[in-house]
């Protein structure tokens, strides 16, 4: 059983830069890919990128393509999530989540097995 716990979130202003980690505990996290997603109250959760389980790959939202880089260090059991720029609209709850060694990752939220409870990032204008 993997638990993962992000951490990193706080208030910011626009502009400023913000950078999550997803530590996790259990299982085999260095085979499993891992997802951001983000949740706002108003709004369905969205998903931010992924990064594949050897870190080679990454891929993300429109919304955050070159702003947010997600990278992972295997040997420390955590994935980070980089994030510069910060606009208003990227409030949300940030949650990681990770699948159970899928050989292709997912933007899809029903490919990932187990999830962090989040943390909050509020960007002000």
């Amino acid at each position: 059983q993997v638990q993962l716990v992000e951490s990193g979130g706080g208030l910011v202003q626009a502009g400023d830069s913000l950078r999550l980690s997803c530590a996790a505990s259990g299982g085999t996290f260095n085979r499993y890919n891992v997802a951001w997603f983000r949740q706002d109250p108003d709004k369905e959760r969205e998903f931010v990128g992924f990064i594949r389980w050897s870190g080679g790959h990454t891929y993300y939202a429109n919304s955050v393509k070159g702003r947010f880089t997600i990278s992972r260090d295997n040997a420390k059991n955590t994935v980070y999530l980089q994030m510069n720029s910060l606009k208003p609209e990227d409030t949300a709850v940030y949650v990681c989540a990770a699948d159970k060694g899928s050989p292709f990752a997912t933007d899809d939220d029903d490919g990932y097995y187990f999830w962090g409870q989040g943390t909050q990032v509020t960007v002000s204008s």
